[in-house]
């Protein structure tokens, strides 16, 4: 059985959450402030240089274990940037997977996404999410954010201090005042940040995210969410499902540089094609790159290229490449 997208996206960040939450714990990557050292894989990441380390020595460890394992995670998320954009929020990072979450929360207690959000999504849209909001799903949306909360609080803890020490301490209620202040300050700001801004962290707060979104927009044949405008005339009939699906509150049909905090998630791409599968249509939102994606990124500054009519004419629904 073929997994959809959205469920892919879901195994995916499941498998990098749990990473997230266990890899202090089986030593696979932390820093360890008592020892004052990296740990990967279960033993100390350190330069092991001396005082008597000759200055040839000196070079080849700085370079093999500094230099080079950070040249190879900056130019690989580089080179993931620059073709395929935000991939790393859209798919794994460990905060989007919880902001998602009490989003789909948040809809359910109060018909908005966030409840400072003006205007209430539809309780039923053409591509068939149908959500009556009710008051009874705010106790499990507090409780998802404190949780939530309280669990980054305690992981972020574990990859500075030894993991059996702190899960220790909770288990037997015997914190340091160091180790609950830091717990108590870091769910505090989390809970503000999971109950009022989530997506807005994501999209101007996030430092990772922004190195992301600018390599992506220097790249204007890098993959991009495009509209079909020769077909445009079949959104009247629409109620904008694919913005109700954005988690990231944007406009899929827009250019490129309007979408500039895109993660890749296809959210809007599959509520189009739920929609235009109604009427056994193409849907007129894809996933383009190459030559396709130049009409996203230049559209607008005067340099239009000759889009090939194969980008939105076919019938396969997944991401397509042109020239």
């Amino acid at each position: 059985m073929l997994l959809s997208v959205q469920q892919k996206r879901l195994v995916w960040r499941s498998a990098f959450f749990a990473l997230f939450v266990f890899a202090p714990v089986l030593d696979i990557f932390r820093f360890d402030l008592t020892e004052n050292h990296f740990v990967l894989f279960g033993r100390p990441w350190v330069l092991g240089v001396t005082q008597t380390s000759a200055a040839t020595e000196l070079f080849w460890n700085m370079v093999t274990r500094f230099l080079l394992p950070i040249g190879v995670i900056v130019g690989g998320g580089i080179y993931v940037s620059w073709k395929w954009g935000r991939l790393y929020c859209g798919w794994l990072c460990p905060h989007f997977s919880v902001v998602e979450m009490i989003n789909g929360l948040m809809r359910r207690a109060t018909d908005r996404l966030s409840v400072w959000e003006r205007q209430p999504l539809p309780a039923r849209q053409k591509d068939g999410v149908c959500i009556q909001p009710s008051r009874r799903w705010w106790p499990v949306t507090i409780a998802a954010v404190l949780f939530f909360s309280f669990l980054w609080a305690v992981v972020l803890l574990t990859y500075l201090l030894p993991p059996g020490e702190i899960y220790g301490n909770l288990l037997n209620a015997s914190l340091t005042p160091n180790q609950a202040r830091f717990i108590g300050v870091a769910t505090l700001l989390l809970a503000i940040e999971f109950s009022l801004a989530r997506h807005l962290f994501c999209r101007f707060g996030c430092a990772i995210a922004l190195f992301q979104s600018l390599v992506w927009m220097a790249n204007k044949r890098a993959m991009v969410v495009a509209f079909d405008r020769k077909r445009a005339g079949l959104c009247n009939d629409c109620d904008a499902s694919c913005e109700h699906a954005c988690p990231m509150r944007l406009k899929p049909r827009s250019l490129k540089r309007n979408m500039f905090t895109c993660t890749q998630c296809m959210q809007c791409v599959d509520a189009c094609d739920k929609v235009q599968a109604q009427s056994h249509t193409l849907p007129l939102l894809k996933m383009l790159e190459g030559q396709c994606a130049l009409d996203v990124s230049d559209r607008g500054l005067g340099r239009i290229p000759e889009v090939p009519p194969a980008c939105f004419d076919m019938k396969n629904r997944g991401r397509r490449r042109c020239c």
